[in-house]
């Protein structure tokens, strides 16, 4: 593993829906929940934008996710309405988020990056984050070309896949 980076990690999925709705599913908390997270909220200056309201860069944000106490809070860094959503992660990781058409489909391609070197980074941010994302970008891809939300809900059962 010599060449590995354990710094960033690049990931893509095609979807066959439009850029803007696929945007607006990190954008927007009502979409973002649909599925990702338990709950969203965008805020600017404190203030919540609303389920429906889309972020802005220098927004910032509050995720919560099913099955999980954890609760995750970082800034929008980039926001342009159509080709990249951008913020910060797992502390000071940057996810970005572009959004491409090709053919019929878009091709979401997410990038976190500033991955420290640490054991428990490379576990938790590298590994772990690189798990998380490919579940949750195939999940994108299932809510959005068949109405499927593929997330443990029943807090009955503990995470499995989805964690």
């Amino acid at each position: 593993m010599q060449n590995f980076d354990w710094t960033k990690f690049t990931i893509r999925i095609a979807i066959k829906a439009d850029k803007q709705t696929l945007y607006d599913a990190w954008a927007k908390p009502s979409e973002i929940e649909k599925w990702f997270l338990k709950s969203c909220t965008y805020s600017d200056n404190g203030n919540a934008i609303g389920k429906n309201g889309s972020a802005s860069a220098a927004n910032d944000y509050e995720w919560r996710w099913w099955l999980y106490s954890e609760v995750e809070n970082g800034k929008i860094k980039q926001a342009d309405a159509s080709d990249l959503f951008s913020f910060s992660f797992a502390g000071d990781c940057l996810v970005e988020v572009k959004f491409s058409e090709k053919f019929d489909h878009t091709v979401v391609e997410l990038t976190q990056s500033n991955i420290p070197e640490d054991d428990a980074s490379k576990k938790n941010y590298r590994l772990g984050c690189h798990d998380g994302w490919s579940f949750y970008l195939v999940n994108l891809k299932s809510v959005y070309e068949g109405g499927l939300d593929l997330r443990g809900k029943d807090d009955r059962f503990p995470p499995y896949v989805n964690g």
